[in-house]
């Protein structure tokens, strides 16, 4: 009877192909996602921006980055050294023997298949008295085996064995080989495969998996950690009312600088002289202040360091190096405090019993990115985010003939204007500055208010959900600029035109003389027309229209026409009362059974209308929540933020009068040309006007911000119908269809009796 037998591979052959197939198995995945990318991509993308960001520093930054980084060349060779393992294993398998061939007794006796019984008898005397075990060459292995073929062959039920089964023992049992070599259950090796066991499996791998267990927990899921979030919702808590100060101190008492928590952070001996030093220069920071974590090294360190980064003072090197890993972290913990703004908000609306964050509160959290991504102070002008502007160069710009004092104003003038205002500049660092610019944002944002699965959308009632879909399109500056050189070519045409023709108020005047030449001779027409019909009023009306007014030919001009209606219904009149005596009282209803129709069919197109904007809007919902669009969006201009930076936005409805949210800011991280984005919130509980704003503010520049006002009137909630009457079925109607149900039965019972 078959068994199974298992065995580990003595000759290592199995084995061989256990481990070309692991190493296959993690030399191929890791080249796909390890392989450096194409470097020259990189570099050329990085040419690509030189001219609008060479300045930056963070593209100087990746440049060295580019020419000292040695991890890709280590990659390179890792990968390339674990396919030379798999090659040279992969020929190794290939070069192996069959260890396991089919069994033909023929072969073993070295004869052609076919052979007569006569020839195998004689070819195993041959063969048993050279193999035998006494013999001097003998072998008892080959003697076996020449005695097992000879039965195979003259035996008949060993022939049959063997053409069924393969064997001429009958069927035997199956074989599983373990693609383990030998030598790992060898007694003399079971200390050592043990040690290795233990230590593989119940040493490093709980140590690796706990590292990262208790590593990940201390993690929110935008790797900020929880104490900093606990840490953030205490103090905006504590004061719902923050200003930019006191924001500066929470946002630099983030555990994220402290080296007891976050290893990349350090306290050199260093800063025990440097950082007074910087206190001094930069003024009153509060540095007595006592209340914790506020007075600790570390955070009084990193408020130092902002503070410097936003003055766009020189420090050292050491605590540059500091300084760039402090404003690298700042953008996304103040995304974080934003986040708890919010939940407080949330949490204030639903279960009431504290005060949420103020308005002004996250608005200061939103600044205070704009702030350390460009290196700017709250109090400075926004044209110092342009490159080879300082302070001294402002004056030429808010002087009395420009008064240039956002990138808005500097964009909206001339260019020889802006070129003469820009006179400091020279040929070179005037183009930078225009290029600079044109790569700026330009946002244009659309709203559309609605409440969504309601029977009319655009009612806004009490308690409902109201939708306010905002389209958001992105330009770059440059695009108004090219705006402004097309339409200046049509400028100097029509100055050249009235130059010729005359003054431009004379041909203005000629312009409406035409309009009224024309009307005169539409009113004339139509006065010729009139006197042809009638001739007694004709007198009259050249009378009027001989006037000096020329209202008085708009007069002659409307009579006209209205004798012209009059005519009109008249014969209208008359051949309606010759054809009243055809129509049939028929013949009106179905005129007006197709007028209903017509309507109803407008009132279906209507709905339709509705119900595939509806379907539009659900499949673009869909399609929103399925795609995972790139963050990847346009880079800042940043001159002194240590790392590239995407263009993202907040968007949000407040109440400014209250300064309250009304919608939860939503972090526009995917703008690149066109975004929508869906802001719902909960209609005011009480009817009325209410005046709301919806903002837009950009999370990388400074005075690019946008609020459009949102005008929202609630109306009084329809009450709830108890019984619809859809539902209310007449008496009258339910005894008919009994009637009609009890006429059917007895026709069926009459059918039955004919066939019967």
């Amino acid at each position: 009877m078959a068994g199974q037998q298992f065995q580990y591979d003595d000759s290592g052959n199995t084995f061989f192909y256990f481990l070309t197939s692991f190493v296959g198995l993690i030399v191929i995945p890791a080249t796909y996602y390890l392989w450096p990318r194409d470097q020259n991509a990189e570099q050329l993308r990085l040419k690509s921006l030189r001219r609008v960001h060479g300045r930056c520093l963070w593209y100087r930054l990746r440049l060295m980055k580019s020419q000292q980084s040695i991890v890709p060349t280590l990659k390179k060779a890792a990968l390339l050294f674990g396919w030379v393992v798999f090659l040279l294993l992969a020929y190794k398998v290939s070069k192996l023997d069959r260890e396991y061939q089919e069994y033909n007794p023929y072969e073993v006796l070295n004869l052609d298949p076919g052979a007569s019984l006569t020839e195998i008898k004689k070819q195993y005397r041959l063969l048993s008295l050279q193999f035998h075990p006494d013999m001097p060459r003998g072998s008892e292995a080959m003697f076996m085996k020449i005695a097992k073929a000879y039965a195979a062959l003259t035996n008949e039920q060993s022939r049959l064995n063997w053409e069924n089964y393969g064997n001429p023992d009958g069927p035997g049992a199956t074989s599983f080989g373990i693609a383990l070599p030998a030598w790992i259950v060898d007694q003399k090796n079971s200390m050592l495969v043990l040690l290795v066991y233990g230590l593989a499996f119940m040493v490093i791998l709980p140590v690796v998996v706990g590292t990262w267990w208790y590593r990940s927990i201390r993690y929110s899921g935008d790797q900020i950690l929880i104490n900093t979030t606990q840490l953030f919702m205490h103090f905006m808590y504590k004061t719902p009312n923050m200003n930019m100060k006191r924001l500066a101190m929470v946002l630099t008492a983030a555990f994220e600088f402290d080296p007891r928590s976050n290893k990349e952070a350090t306290i050199r001996p260093t800063d025990n002289i440097e950082v007074p030093q910087l206190i001094r220069e930069l003024g009153n920071i509060n540095v007595k202040k006592k209340e914790p974590p506020f007075c600790y090294p570390y955070s009084l360190k990193a408020r130092v360091l902002v503070l410097a980064h936003l003055a766009r003072m020189d420090v050292s090197e050491e605590l540059e190096e500091d300084q760039r890993f402090v404003t690298r972290k700042s953008p996304a913990l103040l995304q974080e405090m934003i986040n708890v703004g919010c939940q407080l908000t949330m949490m204030a609306n639903s279960r009431g019993g504290f005060h949420a964050p103020r308005l002004v509160t996250i608005e200061n959290c939103m600044k205070l990115t704009q702030m350390i991504v460009q290196g700017l102070q709250e109090s400075k002008s926004p044209l110092l985010q342009l490159p080879h502007f300082e302070e001294e160069h402002l004056r030429y710009c808010i002087s009395k003939k420009y008064k240039v004092r956002s990138l808005q104003d500097l964009v909206s003038l001339k260019d020889s204007d802006r070129r003469s205002m820009l006179r400091f500049l020279g040929e070179e660092k005037y183009d930078e500055v225009m290029a600079v610019l044109g790569s700026f944002p330009h946002i244009t944002m659309d709203t559309k208010l609605q409440v969504l699965d309601d029977e009319d959308s655009n009612n806004i009632t009490a308690g409902s959900i109201v939708t306010v879909t905002v389209t958001l399109t992105r330009k770059c500056m440059s695009e108004v600029f090219e705006k402004e050189q097309e339409s200046t070519p049509c400028l100097a045409d029509e100055a050249t035109a009235t130059e010729e023709t005359g003054d431009s108020s004379k041909t203005k005047t000629k312009v409406w003389q035409n309009k009224s030449k024309g009307a005169k001779k539409t009113a004339k027409s139509k006065k010729k027309k009139l006197t042809k019909k009638k001739a007694t009023p004709a007198p009259a009306k050249t009378k009027q229209a001989n006037g000096n007014v020329a209202g008085n030919e708009v007069v002659v001009a409307a009579a006209a026409a209205k004798e012209e209606e009059d005519d009109a219904s008249d014969k209208g009149s008359e051949s309606d009362d010759g054809e009243a005596n055809k129509d049939s009282p028929s013949e009106r209803d179905e005129d007006s059974d197709k007028q209903s129709d017509t309507e109803v069919d407008e009132m279906g197109g209507d709905d339709e209308e509705e119900w595939e904007a509806l379907q539009q809007s659900i499949q673009r919902r869909e399609r929103a929540l399925l795609e995972t669009k790139s963050k990847v969006t346009h880079p800042a201009y940043s001159l002194y933020f240590p790392e590239e930076k995407q263009e993202w936005w907040w968007l949000y409805i407040a109440d400014r009068r209250d300064q309250t949210l009304v919608s939860m800011p939503y972090h526009v991280c995917t703008l690149k040309d066109t975004e929508e984005v869906e802001l719902k919130f909960p209609a005011p509980s009480k009817t009325g006007n209410y005046q709301y704003s919806v903002i837009l503010r950009s999370d990388s520049f400074l005075g690019l911000d946008q609020i459009k006002p949102l005008k929202l009137e609630v109306h009084e909630a329809k009450a709830m119908l108890d019984n619809h009457p859809q539902w209310d079925i007449p008496d009258t109607e339910e005894e008919d269809e009994e009637q009609e149900d009890s006429d059917g039965i007895e026709e069926s019972e009459d059918d039955d009796e004919d066939n019967d």
